[in-house]
């Protein structure tokens, strides 16, 4: 588990702009952003042991998510070279090895592409291929459509890698009017330093930055009180 390290002062300055003490549970969405085989499974060209520590703490959000009414979605990165979702030639040089290597592992139907077989996805919940590293940026999945169709005015960021699709999807979500929780622990960087210069630039402008245990709580302060008999 990464060793998270954001000072006090920039979680203080953060709140002026990012801070929720209360969300509507039907209108909330778990992102789970690229928790794939090629990033987890050991052996796979990008997979890191923290990734691998993040996977419970990713279920039980998920779990308390769609207790409370809302909905989990679930994205995987994929290369394409069909003309609609490839990327520009300059990008990624099929002459170098592991470029050449990373792009097959992250093809529709490679294994590398699939999402990791301990997370705990459910018949209802939403998976879509992302053709970007923000699933918000045509042309990489119609992401803001479903969640707009669905009335979701608040996501809760997790996945890998943080620094990268992770801190993509908080920052885009966060210009399209979503509120944006972003999961300190339920992200995973290639090393702490990754996941925390991430956090650091997301706290201070992007999202309320919490933890699992702290996100799971507000959930539960958030939940309608029941009925008395």
């Amino acid at each position: 588990m990464h060793n998270i390290n954001l000072p006090s002062w920039a979680i203080e300055r953060g709140r002026t702009l990012n801070h929720f003490t209360r969300i509507d549970t039907t209108r909330c969405a778990l992102l789970v952003i690229d928790m794939q085989n090629a990033f987890l499974t050991e052996g796979e060209i990008f997979a890191n042991p923290h990734a691998r520590d993040i996977v419970p703490h990713v279920n039980a959000l998920g779990n308390g998510v769609r207790a409370a009414g809302g909905a989990v979605v679930w994205t995987r990165q994929t290369i394409s070279d069909h003309p609609a979702f490839a990327y520009a030639d300059w990008q990624f040089d099929d002459s170098i090895p592991a470029v050449k290597a990373a792009k097959e592992a992250l093809t529709d139907g490679a294994f590398g592409h699939g999402l990791f077989d301990r997370m705990e996805v459910h018949s209802d919940d939403i998976v879509l291929n992302k053709y970007r590293y923000s699933p918000f940026i045509l042309p990489s999945s119609t992401l803001d459509d479903i969640l707009e169709d669905r009335g979701i005015d608040t996501l809760i960021v997790t996945g890998t890698l943080t620094n990268c699709c992770c801190d993509s999807a908080a920052r885009d979500a966060n210009m399209l009017g979503y509120k944006v929780l972003f999961v300190s622990d339920a992200t995973a960087a290639v090393t702490d330093e990754e996941h925390n210069a991430a956090l650091l630039n997301l706290v201070l402008m992007f999202a309320d930055v919490r933890s699992t245990a702290d996100v799971l709580g507000l959930i539960a302060r958030s939940m309608p009180a029941a009925p008395r008999g």
